[in-house]
């Protein structure tokens, strides 16, 4: 089997590597030559021992009639940007479709088109068949198949995502393209795996669905976390740990700290909010998930600003969307700091790998630092906004001999027993009227251990 993927991005380069992995020969096709480049030398390090692994068969070009002519399916992974209703766009979708059809008419034999981009319900089999057919001359369900397959995916953990997804979810044109795709998908996840094969629209609506509970999911426990920060003897761990048990809730996401972020929630939830509206449904649970999310932002500032001199240095931790991984879109901590610089606060910031990302937002307007320590060292105050690895075990080692009078730990990792009459360890989500100085905090470790705090999208 020879496959083609179009669009070499975040997604779209795994992809590669992981259909090579499971004997499928791979032709990458991107417009930007360095991309394409990047593939056929050499990827990014995380994927770089899978393409080493597998490199016979991948191969990368900007040439559509090469890459299409010779596969017999292909993916196309382009961006579908937010419009101003927030309903996802589909010019470069649509664009890619044409390039492809253009080949698949002079083309003979049947060949699969699969949509990986999260579009609107709709489109698939909508503006975008139209468009292959009409480009391409031929018949979807007859001469040619066409499926929607959108990913459920990590970034910073995309390889492990796509090998070992929750289920597969796949909208087709007609059997013949869905069984063809599945078969495909059988060799990349196994047998173990659910496989949900239904029609387009079902698919579409099941995508921005899934995402969009998922983020209620994560407001309802912020909005607890806000709760438990007003209640005296409240603690958010112990309540949403406690939800959690319940089979009909379930732990995952469950979990109060900063707000959701990145490229999909967001963009996602208000993409089903416009979806609902438009289809005449008052989407009240999705607007009152968004509102809720966006007041975390406000949450954090209020709490740092209320608790410091305008003249501090104030260090934040994490600028990236989650942790291990250098995206920035929509990140609470890089809001953050924005939104400190504003109130005149000296603003200095840290994150493993978003640094780079970060700079081209925020340029001049906070000092960067090399590494957390650096970053405390000179702080009047302290917020950690992402729970990576490194602020565990920099906090696990902290002396606090520095200028620090307040830590504001958004995620609950720090050891609260470090607080003295010096400085002060405020966590979100636990009342601090009922915790003087935390001594009892050893009555609540470990109440997480167990629990996924990684969010993706």
């Amino acid at each position: 089997m020879k496959a083609s993927v179009v669009g070499l991005g975040k997604l779209g380069a795994p992809l590669l590597g992981v259909l090579a992995s499971k004997g499928l020969e791979v032709c990458g096709i991107d417009l930007i030559a360095e991309t394409v480049a990047k593939v056929n030398d050499g990827i990014e390090p995380k994927l770089q021992e899978l393409f080493s692994a597998h490199k016979p068969r991948i191969r990368a070009t900007s040439d559509w009639c090469v890459a299409i002519g010779d596969s017999e399916v292909t993916y196309l992974l382009v961006p579908t940007p937010s419009g101003a209703d927030g309903s996802f766009k589909n010019d470069y979708l649509l664009a890619a479709i044409e390039a492809v059809g253009k080949v698949l008419k002079t083309k003979r034999g049947y060949h699969l088109v699969v949509v990986n981009s999260t579009v609107m319900p709709g489109s698939t089999g909508g503006p975008l068949q139209d468009r292959l057919e009409a480009v391409s001359g031929k018949r979807v369900g007859t001469d040619i198949g066409l499926c929607y397959n959108p990913e459920f995916i990590a970034l910073g953990n995309v390889v492990d995502g796509l090998l070992n997804p929750d289920f597969v979810l796949i909208g087709e044109s007609d059997p013949q393209a869905g069984a063809m795709l599945e078969s495909i998908c059988r060799k990349v996840v196994g047998y173990s795996v659910p496989i949900a094969r239904m029609n387009f629209i079902n698919a579409e609506l099941t995508k921005i669905a899934v995402n969009t509970y998922v983020t209620m999911k994560i407001s309802f426990a912020n909005m607890v976390g806000e709760i438990c920060d007003n209640l005296i003897g409240a603690d958010t761990d112990v309540v949403t740990a406690t939800l959690g048990r319940d089979s009909r809730i379930g732990g995952k996401y469950l979990f109060s700290a900063t707000g959701y972020g990145g490229p999909c929630f967001p963009r996602d939830t208000v993409a089903f909010g416009t979806m609902a509206r438009d289809a005449g449904v008052e989407a009240s649970l999705v607007a009152a998930t968004h509102a809720t999310n966006e007041r975390q932002l406000e949450r954090v500032t209020e709490i740092v600003i209320g608790r410091t001199n305008a003249t501090d240095w104030i260090a934040v931790l994490g600028l990236a969307y989650k942790a291990d991984t250098a995206v920035i879109e929509r990140a609470q901590g890089l809001m953050l700091a924005a939104a400190l610089k504003r109130t005149g606060r000296r603003v200095i910031v840290h994150d493993p790998l978003a640094l780079d990302a970060a700079r081209a937002v925020l340029g001049l307007e906070v000092v960067f630092a090399a590494s957390a320590a650096d970053a405390v060292a000179v702080a009047d105050a302290v917020v950690v906004m992402v729970p990576c690895v490194e602020y565990r075990a920099f906090f696990a080692g902290w002396s606090n001999v520095g200028p620090t009078q307040l830590v504001v730990d958004c995620w609950r990792l720090v050891d609260t027993n470090l607080t003295s009459d010096r400085f002060h360890i405020l966590q979100l989500g636990r009342n601090h009227t009922f915790y003087p100085g935390y001594g009892n905090a050893d009555a609540h470790r470990g109440i997480v251990d167990d629990r996924n705090l990684r969010r993706i999208s």
